[in-house]
């Protein structure tokens, strides 16, 4: 079997007696590590796989001891998002993956409004022929993302075999091998104890489609959040925080501070209710918060196990400038004896 390399792709498979009756998409994707079963799916649907030399076109065919399954995938195209040079703070990259610090106001992928300055046209134009093809279009593969307005780190796969690994560590979320998710918040108020769960499904809001909102019958999602300092003075709160995710919904931090009476500061989706708070605050620190024109939120810290080489990573973003300026302009008013 080769490797993704820009060239047509083949792989031979004999089915063992042990495989027998098994979905043929379920045997190849386990048995072919570089494509995912979705990818397996779309290229047997494709017409791209025979079995004993006859093409076989059902994802769902049960095969059978002894057959022969042979898939060919055809090489790469070119992708939809056009690459641009637009530069990019890289804090790692390899053959395999490439780690960087997203800027605010980058959107991760096109779409409406946003076809053109988004990291995937980023990626696309400085990875170049080092993008080995996803889904069979040369294009980076991301794993996660975050909000247009959110900074920090950020990993992009350039194989299929990559982004399938660390797929699966992104969606067990850490609880059982090494991958690490921790943002810098800032969030208006005192929250009630140091340290704290957020136990509470999210959903899309009824009544706003561009929100989330707990519901009921809404996904799971777990926050885990620290205190790191308080600040204040008469009239006004702001606590510095840590936050982990345990699960990785839409907007999950954002709605889930708001959700405790606690939402972050330069949020004006989940705190409009909280703008009259920057009147309270100082003069210098109102003119930097109503500045940020975003949520105060930092994606700081991302570790994960390397797909290759099974070394575990570990990448740190510095603050921006603007939340930079922010914790610099709070710390006269750290409240260090209120914690």
């Amino acid at each position: 079997m080769q490797d993704l390399s820009g060239e047509e792709i083949e792989f031979e498979y004999v089915v063992e007696p042990a495989a027998a009756g098994t979905r043929m998409d379920a045997l190849l994707a386990r048995a072919h590590t570089v494509f995912s079963r979705n990818r397996i799916k779309d290229l047997i649907l494709e017409g791209a796989v025979t079995v004993d030399g006859a093409r076989v076109d059902e994802p769902k065919y049960r095969v059978k001891a002894g057959e022969t399954i042979v898939l060919i995938a055809p090489e790469p195209e070119d992708p939809d998002p056009q690459p641009e040079d637009i530069p990019l703070d890289i804090l790692y990259e390899d053959d395999q993956l490439i780690v960087i610090n997203k800027p605010v106001g980058m959107v991760v992928h096109p779409a409406p409004g946003s076809w053109t300055g988004t990291l995937v046209n980023a990626l696309i134009f400085h990875c170049g022929a080092s993008l080995k093809g996803i889904g069979g279009v040369k294009r980076p593969g991301i794993v996660h993302r975050l909000d247009k307005d959110t900074s920090g780190v950020m990993v992009a796969a350039k194989t299929e075999r990559t982004l399938k690994h660390l797929a699966a560590q992104f969606a067990d979320h850490g609880r059982t091998g090494p991958l690490h998710r921790a943002y810098t918040a800032y969030a208006w108020g005192r929250t009630e104890s140091a340290r704290g769960t957020i136990d509470a499904p999210l959903g899309r809001d009824q009544h706003n489609r561009l929100k989330q909102a707990v519901r009921r019958d809404g996904k799971e999602a777990i926050t885990h959040y620290q205190s790191l300092a308080r600040f204040g003075d008469e009239g006004w709160d702001i606590t510095k925080l840590t936050c982990e995710l345990e699960t990785g919904r839409t907007h999950q931090i954002r709605v889930h501070m708001t959700h405790i009476g606690h939402p972050l500061v330069g949020d004006a989706v989940y705190a409009p209710g909280f703008a009259t708070k920057i009147n309270r605050l100082p003069e210098n620190l109102r003119a930097i918060v109503a500045g940020l024109g975003r949520q105060a939120l930092h994606a700081a810290e991302l570790g994960f196990e390397h797909p290759v080489t099974g070394e575990e990573m570990f990448f740190e973003a510095e603050l921006p400038a603007d939340l930079l300026a922010l914790d610099e302009a709070l710390q006269p008013y750290d409240r260090a004896y209120a914690r």
